[in-house]
């Protein structure tokens, strides 16, 4: 079977339905190095990304610095590897990243793979990325193989997030329910995702996702997570944003 990705041997290991699943934030990784042809197949990905979204996503390997200087609360430990997620500076930014870097961390977690969002928890190393005129780095993505695989957190409830209920669409619901699995910082859960219905003659429903206040700050940044894991869970085909 070929990957689309990089045009070779399959390598992925699981759906990406599988991959919401299993995906848990890991902060401590084994000092082993991550094969070459599960690399070529990020960076074809990042490479797809950054023409398809404007964005300056940058893979960084082999760098220990990053998360082990002063900034590098957290308890992360043994991270050599990670995302650099860049682009230009706007109000769409940190929804993009958000959205496009959790395409990364699942496509990661479908290669055997561990992740962890880091909004503060890393030092910018110089030399390791490339910054254009007007961009900005929103975030890290630390990356490589978890001591763990990382482990669950409370999750609200569907009613909490959302106007799912019994008469809305089982995919609508299905699509809440992988929202709620997406990482948001400190596993705030700030957002509110809403069906619609048919409006202005739309061809198929509307569903709303909007981001609530937080004191924490990173709700549009968890916006896109949650969308991405909502098209995944109720099938982009089904329904357009409203």
């Amino acid at each position: 079977m070929q990957s689309p990705a990089d045009g070779g041997v399959n390598l992925l290991y699981m759906t990406l339905i599988e991959a919401i699943e299993a995906r848990h934030s890991v902060r401590k990784y084994k000092d082993e190095p991550i094969p070459e042809d599960i690399l070529t197949v990020l960076r074809n990905r990042i490479r797809e990304i950054n023409d398809e979204a404007g964005l300056h996503i940058q893979l960084v390997t082999d760098e220990p610095k990053a998360f082990s200087g002063l900034m590098a609360y957290g308890s992360f430990s043994g991270v050599k590897n990670y995302f650099v997620m860049a682009g230009k500076k706007g109000n769409d930014l940190d929804e993009k990243i958000g959205y496009y870097g959790e395409q990364l961390v699942l496509l990661a977690q479908t290669l055997g793979l561990n992740t962890c969002w880091a909004g503060l928890s890393y030092s910018k190393i110089p030399g390791t990325y490339e910054l254009e005129d007007g961009e900005k780095i929103g975030c890290y993505i630390a990356l490589g193989y978890g001591e763990t695989q990382g482990k669950a957190h409370k999750s609200k409830e569907i009613k909490s997030v959302s106007n799912a209920s019994d008469v809305t669409p089982e995919w609508f619901n299905k699509g809440v329910e992988a929202a709620l699995l997406a990482p948001t910082a400190i596993n705030q859960q700030k957002f509110y995702i809403e069906y619609l219905g048919f409006k202005d003659n739309s061809r198929l429903p509307k569903v709303s996702a909007r981001p609530l206040f937080s004191m924490a700050g990173y709700s549009k940044m968890d916006l896109g997570i949650v969308k991405y894991h909502f098209e995944i869970g109720a099938g982009k085909e089904m329904f357009e944003w409203g």
